[in-house]
C-alpha cells in the first residue's frame, strides 16, 4: 500500500489534499501533520511527502533537508503560495512544486508520475553480479547478508552463497533501505534479524554477523525505524 504524508500548518489544506488524493488513490494510506517537527518525530517512512514550504518554526525546505539525511528515495512534492522558492527546492531533490490553491487535475498528474517513478525503482531491486563463470540477477529481498572475504564479497542468499570480486560500499548503495552496514565487513538485511546484542546480530537461519561496538546505538535506531515502518 502506498504511504503518503501531507504536512501543512493549515488544517483546511491538509483535508483538501487528502480528499483530492483519495479520489484517484482510494487505497493509499495518508498521514497528516501540522508541522515539520511533527512529521520528523513520527520517524515513519513514506513513499511520497507533500510539504508546505511556509510553516512556522521549521519550514518545508528545512524539513526536507532533515528527511534527506536518512531517506534518499522518498518523493518530496512541495506545496506553497509563492513562487520565490522554486530554485531552493532543487537543492533537496524535490520531485515537483505545486502552487496554492492546488489544482486537482495538476495534483493527479504529478502523483501519477510519482507512482510510476516508485514502481520503476521497485523493479530495479535486482542486484546484477558477474563471476568468472556465471552472471547472476539476484532479488535483493533474498539476500540475508553480505560479507567481505579478503578481496571478494560473499553474498549469502536463502539458497546459496555467491562469491565475486566487489566493493562493499558500492553494494551498500545498491542494496536499499532494508540493509544496514553493521560492521566494516558485513552488510545485513534487517528483514532476517532474529535477535541481537551489542556485539552480534543473529539471523533467522542461525547465522551470525558481527556488530561493531561503535555502531550499536546507530544500528538500534535504524532497526527500530525499520520495524515501525513494517519492515520496509
Amino acid at each position: 500500500m502506498l504511504r503518503i504524508a501531507v504536512c501543512d500548518d493549515e488544517k483546511i489544506i491538509l483535508q483538501q489534499i487528502e480528499d483530492m488524493i483519495k479520489k484517484f488513490l482510494p487505497e493509499c494510506n495518508i498521514s497528516k501533520y501540522l508541522s515539520g517537527n511533527d512529521l520528523l518525530e513520527s520517524c515513519l517512512k513514506f513513499d511520497i511527502i507533500f510539504l508546505d514550504i511556509q510553516m512556522e518554526n521549521m519550514n518545508g525546505i528545512e524539513t526536507a533537508r532533515e528527511i534527506r539525511r536518512c531517506e534518499e528515495d522518498t518523493i518530496i512534492i512541495f506545496i506553497t503560495g509563492v513562487k520565490e522558492y522554486v530554485f531552493e527546492v532543487f537543492d533537496v531533490s524535490a520531485f515537483h512544486y505545486l502552487l496554492k490553491p492546488v489544482n486537482e487535475e495538476k495534483l493527479k498528474e504529478v502523483v501519477c508520475r510519482a507512482v510510476k517513478e516508485i514502481n520503476k525503482k521497485a523493479e530495479k531491486q535486482q542486484l546484477f553480479i558477474k563471476t568468472r563463470d556465471k552472471s547472476y540477477s539476484i532479488d535483493v529481498r533474498d539476500i540475508m547478508f553480505m560479507e567481505n572475504e579478503m578481496r571478494k564479497i560473499a553474498i549469502h542468499t536463502k539458497r546459496e552463497i555467491i562469491r565475486f570480486y566487489g566493493i562493499m560500499s558500492e553494494l551498500e548503495k545498491k542494496a536499499g533501505n532494508s540493509f544496514y552496514r553493521c560492521h566494516r565487513g558485513y552488510l545485513v538485511n534487517m528483514t532476517y534479524i532474529a535477535e541481537y546484542d551489542n556485539e552480534n546480530i543473529y539471523l533467522t537461519n542461525g547465522d551470525k554477523v558481527y556488530l561493531a561496538r561503535e555502531k550499536y546505538q546507530d544500528f538500534v535506531k535504524h532497526y527500530m525505524r525499520f520495524l515501525r515502518n513494517g519492515g520496509v
